[in-house]
């Protein structure tokens, strides 16, 4: 399933334990307790980690998907993805892959997302899982590892923290973009990079100010904290700039679905780094154009070819902290 690849370029290696078919609903005005009809949904192979892949691959850069897939849904899941022409390596596992559904109102301009929980792995499969990454960092081709997504009930506990632990076994960054207690893990295992939204970021920290969240990171040994805050754009913390935070934001909010916008963010973050560029300012502009350029496409995985317009309307700022 791979696919020649430029050998001047790093490959970013995407896993996403927790995969899903995405399902997208476009639907011109939502009434609570109505009947709807609507056209067909585009159906795609999604989680974060998929979704990671497809941005970094529709921008030329070489990329690895891997992933658990399982049952019938997971028949319809390897199908679409081998269409798609996304370099990737599939486990494969007796659970059925969940599935996400997107409804996006395009008359209030709001998306819903009812997404499935995911139904356990077997000890074997984790372990089939975890050699896949061990064999897709083997060699000199690996640039970044990116972890992304939720973990499916019964997910070992240290899932995230021994994924960081590999990538620095094999001497390349890792990104780690999840929520919850995984966060937290990540971070004392000293991830590269951490790519919550502000939502995540409060509740996983317990934490009421954005700052003092993702400062808790950083002393809990996270290298890069960037934080999606909405129509706010994008923050960015580092462990070398104490005192403060860059921020990054559009002179005005754009409208459109932003499913997949945080994952657009985490794939320019994972390209910056898998080809060097280590200036977080710089990684803050890219991933902050990129998400806004996924907020103007149908579906998650793609950005708008707009991304390198919006790159340059961004205000570039830096806050200090109290």
């Amino acid at each position: 399933m791979n696919q020649p690849m430029n050998q001047a370029m790093k490959r970013v290696i995407t896993v996403t334990p927790n995969p899903a078919i995405d399902l997208s609903y476009h639907v011109a005005g939502i009434t609570p307790g109505a009947s709807h009809r609507v056209a067909a949904p585009l159906s795609r192979a999604g989680g974060k980690g998929l979704n990671v892949a497809r941005v970094a691959h529709q921008l030329g850069h070489p990329v690895l998907a891997l992933a658990p897939c399982g049952g019938t849904a997971g028949a319809e899941f390897a199908a679409e993805l081998l269409s798609s022409g996304v370099p990737h390596r599939l486990v494969p596992v007796a659970a059925n892959t969940r599935r996400s559904i997107a409804l996006v109102d395009t008359v209030g301009g709001e998306t819903s997302i009812f997404n499935e929980e995911g139904s356990p792995l077997q000890p074997s499969e984790w372990q089939a899982l975890a050699a896949a990454v061990v064999d897709a960092l083997d060699g000199q081709s690996a640039g970044v590892l990116v972890g992304s997504g939720s973990l499916p009930p019964g997910a070992p506990a240290d899932f995230y923290p021994a994924l960081v632990r590999l990538a620095h076994d094999a001497g390349i960054p890792a990104v780690v973009d999840t929520s919850g207690p995984g966060i937290i893990a990540a971070a004392r295992a000293g991830a590269d990079l951490l790519k919550p939204n502000n939502h995540e970021l409060l509740e996983a920290t317990g934490e009421s100010n954005l700052d003092v969240a993702a400062e808790r990171l950083i002393g809990l040994g996270a290298k890069t904290v960037l934080v999606s805050a909405g129509a706010d754009g994008m923050l960015a913390f580092h462990h070398a700039a104490p005192g403060g935070y860059w921020a990054a934001r559009l002179p005005e909010p754009l409208s459109g679905n932003p499913t997949g916008a945080g994952d657009a963010g985490v794939a320019a973050a994972a390209v910056a780094l898998a080809d060097g560029i280590t200036d977080i300012p710089t990684i803050l502009r890219r991933a902050t154009a990129w998400s806004a350029a996924a907020v103007l496409m149908p579906a998650a995985g793609e950005i708008s070819p707009l991304y390198a317009d919006l790159e340059d309307q961004l205000i570039l700022s830096w806050k200090e902290t109290l």
